[in-house]
């Protein structure tokens, strides 16, 4: 790992886990030694992050240089929290463990007054069922979409008939606890609708349809929602 890239996943850790953090703590969450860590904080205290602790204690990031000041209003920090919270329980491990980051981020970016409203808000997401089986081949379509990049899919039915695709990618939509592919068939030139848990398999093509995902799924939402 790239030493620039680690100081960023260090200075992620040290927003994401309850302080005081211990070298212990971040060492696993790295995958690195704790020499590395007592290194890297040095490192990044240098560069003008303010993180309190010592070894033996832990630490605490208490003022991020790489994180501009924001500004949220209470609802506003609502929202975020609520949508981000809800992806913990929707979004694959991918988009979850991203959630988490964005928060994390926000969070550190606000005021001292600010950053207590959001760890404290009054909404939250909570679902009673079991988090939903995510489709193995979410990750996937998803890169596919924003490479645009065509992919081949073995799909079946609603009606229990086996069929294989090449189809364009242009978004993964979650509706009713469950996502959906919306994408070009170049077999029916068509839009179509695929349930992402119906998909068997995903091979990825050399094909590219760039730079139409942007254009094709705008007239996709045109459609459906004229009720075409």
């Amino acid at each position: 790992m790239a030493r620039s890239d680690r100081l960023f996943r260090l200075l992620d850790a040290l927003r994401r886990l309850p302080s005081p953090v211990t070298a212990a703590r971040l060492a696993e969450t790295l995958e690195v030694s704790e020499r590395t860590i007592y290194r890297d904080i040095d490192t990044l205290r240098a560069s003008g992050a303010l993180i309190d602790g010592e070894s033996g204690y832990g630490y605490a990031l208490t003022e991020d240089p790489s994180m501009p000041p924001q500004m949220f209003d209470r609802l506003e920090l609502e929202a975020i929290v609520l949508g981000l919270g809800w992806l913990g329980w929707q979004g694959d491990k991918a988009l979850a463990d991203a959630a988490a980051r964005a928060l994390s981020k926000i969070t550190a970016s606000l005021p001292d007054r600010k950053a207590a409203e959001a760890k404290h808000v009054a909404l939250l997401s909570y679902a009673f069922e079991p988090k939903p089986e995510v489709p193995e081949h979410l990750a996937t379509l998803r890169d596919a979409a924003w490479e645009e990049r065509a992919v081949e899919i073995d799909y079946t039915d609603r009606k229990g008939a086996d069929t294989h695709r090449r189809v364009w990618p242009l978004s993964v939509v979650y509706t009713d606890y469950k996502p959906w592919l919306l994408a070009w068939c170049c077999l029916r030139r068509d839009f179509r609708r695929f349930e992402m848990t119906r998909i068997r398999a995903v091979s990825q093509t050399s094909e590219s349809f760039r730079p139409r995902r942007a254009a094709l799924l705008r007239d996709m939402l045109g459609a459906y929602q004229g009720g075409a």
